[in-house]
């Protein structure tokens, strides 16, 4: 990977915009549910008139989406705008070290890093836009085509939804498990009779189990040909139990959506129990900490598949990051309805064979009109 470009930076105006949306069907997994979609998108205006589009990840508990806004709108925005910067690397480690106590103090080391996160992506569509360019190519990359996924297949019936994802183009599944054993293997057999044997299908079961219940599950997941196993175990469970896990199964294991900062990236490649690692831009990171990350993560054999679970914005910039690095990884793409995700990422819309192209269009492509996103999110689905 090349190293990231630099051109500097100095906001003049950082603002935050939340939009829920009402859903018809929740968006079910195994720890939670989802009864709307909420979005967060970030809009920073330089000094010389460009401007980028970031967004900040919010969907559990989605109450948070305000609470991530007036974060921006109090603590980042003042700081963004005290001093220029060489570009947007610096402007997220200043960040990241300025407001480094005051996560502890306050006990949101989370939040704080995903607001950061949000603006991160803004400052790199900002600088992508002003050069005029596909921010994929900004960044250096050499295609703007991205391999896609149909992600989020809920426990009720994921085999008719899959059907519909299939006619639109998708040829590659995950199904949410972690719903008890019968439920999990009818499921998954529904989704091999309507897939076939040889469609790639993985399975997300949002750190539903512990160890000894991962070992007992594990086996019986095999007979599905899956692509991979994503978080069968919770993220903060010492390694030790995920090098146990991956020596009683065959089945790749993934994770990295709940893994945030350098350090604890190192940690999860050093230990040879992953083979797809999954940060979330939208929630640590943005591009000025993820792409490090990727390229240690790349250079130690694992595959890049970018975690993403949002609006169109940040799942553009998922897009854009993912055609940049290269390397064989997948898009995950929300099969759920969600209008603040359609409407906003229309390249993401136009799936061929598994497929989607970005285009030329500067930056992440898009600038959203925020009174007909307004109405969107009004209207629901």
């Amino acid at each position: 990977m090349k190293p990231l470009p630099s051109s500097p930076v100095h906001a003049a105006r950082i603002e935050a915009f939340v939009f829920r949306c009402p859903i018809a069907t929740p968006v079910r997994t195994s720890f939670g549910t989802m009864h709307d979609r909420p979005a967060v998108f970030v809009r920073v205006e330089d000094r010389d008139g460009a401007t980028g589009w970031g967004e900040v990840w919010c969907n559990f508990p989605s109450c948070g989406a305000e609470h991530r806004a007036r974060l921006v709108d109090t603590v980042m925005a003042p700081l963004l705008a005290s001093r220029a910067f060489d570009g947007p690397v610096e402007a997220f480690e200043w960040l990241t070290q300025r407001t480094a106590v005051l996560a502890i103090q306050s006990g949101e080391p989370g939040p704080m890093a995903q607001v950061i996160a949000g603006i991160d992506l803004a400052l790199w569509d900002l600088c992508a836009r002003r050069a005029g360019q596909p921010l994929w190519r900004y960044l250096g990359g050499a295609h703007d085509g991205v391999g896609v996924y149909a992600s989020g297949l809920n426990p009720d019936r994921p085999q008719d939804l899959a059907v519909q994802r299939l006619a639109e183009g998708y040829r590659a599944f995950k199904l949410k498990i972690g719903f008890g054993r019968e439920r999990d293997l009818a499921n998954l057999a529904a989704m091999r009779e309507v897939l076939g044997p040889d469609l790639p299908l993985m399975t997300d079961a949002n750190q539903a189990w512990s160890l000894d219940e991962a070992g007992a599950m594990a086996p019986q997941l095999e007979a599905f040909n899956l692509g991979w196993l994503e978080e069968p175990l919770r993220a903060d469970r010492p390694w030790n139990e995920w090098q146990q896990l991956s020596q009683a199964t065959g089945i790749p294991l993934a994770a990295g959506e709940n893994i945030a900062g350098p350090a604890a990236f190192d940690a999860a490649i050093a230990q040879g129990v992953l083979s797809v690692l999954q940060p979330d831009s939208a929630k640590w990171g943005g591009i000025s900490g993820c792409w490090p990350v990727i390229a240690r993560a790349q250079a130690a054999g694992l595959r890049y598949c970018p975690h993403y679970l949002g609006g169109g914005i940040g799942l553009l910039h998922s897009a854009h990051l993912l055609a940049a690095v290269g390397g064989g990884g997948i898009l995950e793409i929300d099969a759920n309805p969600n209008p603040l995700r359609t409407a906003l990422a229309p390249a993401l819309s136009r799936v061929m064979e598994g497929r989607c192209s970005l285009g030329e269009q500067p930056g992440i492509g898009v600038a959203p009109d925020l009174g007909a996103v307004a109405q969107l999110a009004a209207a629901g689905c």
